[in-house]
């Protein structure tokens, strides 16, 4: 009976773990005896990074030409239980169906989800970008308020939160609403961040050029306030301040899927699984985390995995090509992933390209929106789908270096 590799999850860390799977059962010369399946609801790797733009055209390219390539089945479904003991997982088929699977290695690859706390009204009145289907609801909101009668709650966009995705979001609001609205008075696009200064996570000096961006940008801030409710007429803040507007985008952090919660072990704060150098969730036999599931050291310094498609792809190689490895008999690779780049969208502005984990500032406005564009278009996408050529950028010490 063929040897079999389950994986949970089709995303960046998903899809290269299939890969670098499939490459190193092809390495070992052992396709007959492995078999290697994706589960998940369908064979497209949505590019989130991107879901904050307002054009949201493939966003979700199809992978399933590439998994045939490769020699991976991919099973439309949704795990929904991890029973380590039993080796076996509960798929979750389209009809409805719940369908017991063995795996002789598990790879949980399902990602993240957004960080929803019990605020009054958040889940009625907020929009976000955290999947595509809720890029699409924003889309469709923004190109309905022309239709609106033309108040200040009409051309007020509130952005909850001030990472990644809330700075890139409210650096191009002011442009989306003005597409739909026209060169109307009174656009406002405004950043709620409960920290004392906007983009906390940020180092000092590219903080200064975030501000400088999205000032430039008209983009205003709120800080050291937090959203306490909402409602269909606008947030109301710690403050006690009251903002009205009909659009709120809540972008208030991520954590691990559900899913993680089934296996046992040492969880983070963010429901992370704990992994050693190798990915395997410690604790549990054949069983191995990447993406956002997966909190791994990146280095000796004490850095660790974000949650990043930077990282997912690397931890992707990783997990995929030792989950193979353990069962053809081919040498291990330790995951790391020392060099940190954060390239930011800034909207018309420009860009924010840095270097370490200490930030430095590197390049700005056009010089890394040009970086950005080559980033984000063409090397977090998936490979062709051509065997070899998807092999060779498979190997798990394989890293795009800007």
């Amino acid at each position: 009976m063929r040897k079999h590799i389950l994986i949970a999850g089709s995303g960046f860390a998903g899809t290269w773990a299939a890969i670098s799977a499939a490459r190193a059962v092809t390495l070992a010369g052992k396709e007959a005896e492995v078999a290697i399946t994706v589960v998940s609801p369908s064979a497209n790797l949505v590019i989130r990074p991107r879901l904050y733009e307002a054009v949201i055209e493939d966003m979700n390219p199809d992978i399933k030409p590439l998994l045939d390539a490769v020699g991976v089945q991919h099973m439309p479904g949704t795990v929904t239980e991890i029973r380590p003991e039993a080796h076996q997982v509960v798929v979750a088929k389209a009809d409805g169906k719940a369908v017991p699977m063995h795996y002789d290695k598990f790879v949980l690859a399902a990602g993240s989800q957004l960080f929803t706390p019990p605020i009054p009204g958040l889940q009625e009145h907020s929009f976000n970008v955290d999947q595509l289907e809720n890029a699409r609801k924003l889309e469709a909101h923004i190109n309905s308020l022309s239709a609106r009668t033309p108040t200040q709650a009409r051309n007020t966009v509130v952005i909850a939160g001030s990472g990644l995705t809330g700075i890139e979001a409210a650096a191009d609001m002011r442009g989306r609403l003005q597409a739909v609205l026209g060169d109307v008075a009174g656009i406002r696009v405004i950043v709620v961040e409960q920290a004392l200064t906007i983009a906390p996570h940020l180092s000092a000096a590219a903080r200064a050029v975030v501000e400088e961006a999205l000032t430039e940008c008209g983009v205003e801030f709120k800080v050291g306030a937090a959203v306490v409710s909402m409602n269909e007429h606008g947030v109301e803040l710690s403050s006690g301040e009251f903002i009205e507007c009909n659009t709120i985008v809540w972008t208030a952090g991520a954590r691990a899927h559900a899913l993680a919660a089934q296996i046992p072990g040492e969880h983070d704060r963010l429901g992370r699984l704990v992994a050693d150098a190798c990915l395997h969730a410690q604790g549990t036999a054949d069983i191995f985390v990447t993406g956002d599931v997966a909190r791994a050291p990146t280095d000796d310094l004490g850095n660790f995995a974000l949650m990043s498609c930077q990282h997912a792809m690397s931890l992707g190689r990783v997990a995929g090509h030792n989950a193979a490895a353990e069962l053809v008999d081919l040498p291990l690779y330790s995951y790391r992933q020392p060099k940190y780049v954060t390239c930011l969208d800034l909207g018309p502005w420009g860009a924010l390209y840095t270097e370490g984990w200490d930030q430095q500032v590197s390049l700005v406005r056009e010089d890394a929106k040009s970086l950005k564009r080559e980033i984000t278009t063409k090397w977090i996408y998936p490979p062709a789908p051509d065997r070899e050529a998807a092999f060779a950028v498979a190997n798990p010490d394989f890293v795009i270096v800007p």
